[in-house]
């Protein structure tokens, strides 16, 4: 029989109240293991937080989601979550015009888009048969098993996509944009096996944000857990397999730890865990009395013509995220943000969008220098989860730099936790935990 929950003493104590360790701990109570979450912001979520400014929701990073996820209709905590898709298809503004990337993840679709729309000569995507091809390849990574794309050689995504037999244009000018903003690597030094597991979601499903902002769905993972499971505030000096010592309220027990934060926070409570390297991100929110024309779609920069990489008009694709009568413009810098970076942003949105931007509000600006860990080749999307018995680690980056990553590790260490702990899931709980790594 575990022990179970007090105050002072769990079977699991988790560290970090993001998505990863939220997800952890629904699996682990799940199972009818004690947990204690502990967090030392004000909020959960980590990353995924929103701010409510003025009737708008911003938030810090706000990555793209895709509707492909299985993991956001699978795991426990997320049956509420509301998702708000992007209109279909992308807009990609090259040679200072917009082009409408319509339904290129079929060949058929591909060649229906061109039709009713035909291209300009020097489109991004090219013409017909270019456009074709590139939905047919879509296609076929779309129907790849993950295990074959796994298996494939890894080498920087940009070479492997310069080397698929596609046209320059379609990789210049579209998927390379497009992964770009995905994976938040500018360069695409990223591994081409994590890259094309990218490029097969982005094939099956549709981009999608929760509605309300980033933040909803670690509030709504935190709010289906049960009273005082999460404990936010609370700062964590040491830790060790026994026990947990925080600055608030003295020596917590347990059984196991779980290190569920970023990878920097974690390496400083575990001396020797490898820290990756990052990509930084900058997020900026503006509003407008009038929104600019993009459709609900993503607007991507295939020129690389300024800071920005992509962005959106938040407020059509998620409505919740602005007061009634305002636009709210959500735009994306990859890497080391500009010394005038609202200056040369506005004048870089004003050329996407063809629209002047004098009058916008900036609602904020933030940066984050450790948004994405870096997944250079070769990369182990199963980075161990489990250190020693007792002793485990979860997060974006023990797997992929995805909401998706994150919320798989979570449910990897729960699985590796629940099989050292001896505690087998019952036969009325229809989740399987996936092998520990």
């Amino acid at each position: 029989m575990l022990t179970a929950h007090t105050a002072d003493h769990a079977d699991v104590v988790i560290i970090g109240a993001g998505i990863a360790g939220l997800s952890a701990a629904h699996q682990l109570i799940g199972a009818g293991v004690g947990v204690s979450v502990l967090e030392a912001a004000a909020h959960v979520g980590g990353r995924m937080a929103t701010d409510e400014v003025d009737g708008f929701r911003l938030d810090h990073l706000g990555p793209l989601l895709n509707s492909a996820y299985p993991e956001l209709s699978t795991t426990p905590g997320l049956g509420g979550l509301v998702l708000r898709d992007f209109a279909p298809g992308v807009l990609v503004h090259s040679g200072g015009r917009q082009y409408r990337a319509g339904d290129v993840r079929s060949a058929r679709g591909a060649l229906r888009a061109v039709r009713s729309r035909p291209s300009a000569p020097h489109a991004p995507l090219g013409g017909a048969i270019e456009q074709a091809r590139l939905g047919a390849w879509l296609a076929r990574l779309a129907a790849t098993p993950e295990s074959r794309i796994l298996a494939r050689p890894d080498r920087a995504a940009l070479e492997a996509l310069s080397a698929r037999g596609l046209s320059p244009r379609a990789v210049e000018g579209f998927l390379r944009p497009l992964l770009s903003a995905l994976l938040g690597d500018p360069g695409l030094t990223t591994s081409s096996r994590m890259a094309d597991l990218t490029l097969r979601d982005h094939a099956r499903g549709r981009l999608c944000v929760p509605a309300g902002g980033s933040a909803t769905l670690p509030e709504l993972l935190a709010a289906t857990l049960p009273p005082g499971t999460v404990r936010t505030g609370v700062h964590v000096t040491a830790a060790d397999i026994t026990s947990v010592r925080t600055k608030e309220h003295g020596e917590l027990g347990c059984r196991s730890l779980l290190l569920a934060t970023g990878a920097g926070a974690a390496a400083e409570l575990l001396p020797g865990l490898r820290t990756p390297a990052f990509h930084p991100v900058t997020v900026l929110h503006h509003t407008a009395a009038e929104a600019p024309s993009a459709g609900g779609r993503l607007l991507l920069d295939a020129d690389r013509s300024g800071p920005v990489s992509h962005t959106a008009v938040m407020s059509e694709v998620d409505p919740s995220r602005a007061p009634h009568g305002r636009a709210l413009i959500t735009s994306t810098v990859l890497g080391t943000p500009p010394p005038d970076l609202d200056g040369e942003v506005r004048a870089h949105l004003a050329r996407l969008y063809g629209t002047p931007t004098d009058d916008w509000e900036l609602l904020a600006a933030r940066h984050d220098p450790e948004a994405v860990p870096a997944m250079p080749p070769p990369h182990d999307q199963q980075r161990p989860v489990r250190l020693l018995a007792g002793l485990y680690v979860c997060g974006d980056h023990r797997d992929a730099s995805t909401v998706r990553g994150a919320l798989r590790s979570g449910r990897r260490a729960a699985s590796a936790i629940l099989t050292d702990l001896g505690v087998r899931r019952g036969p009325a709980d229809g989740t399987e935990l996936p092998a520990a790594a």
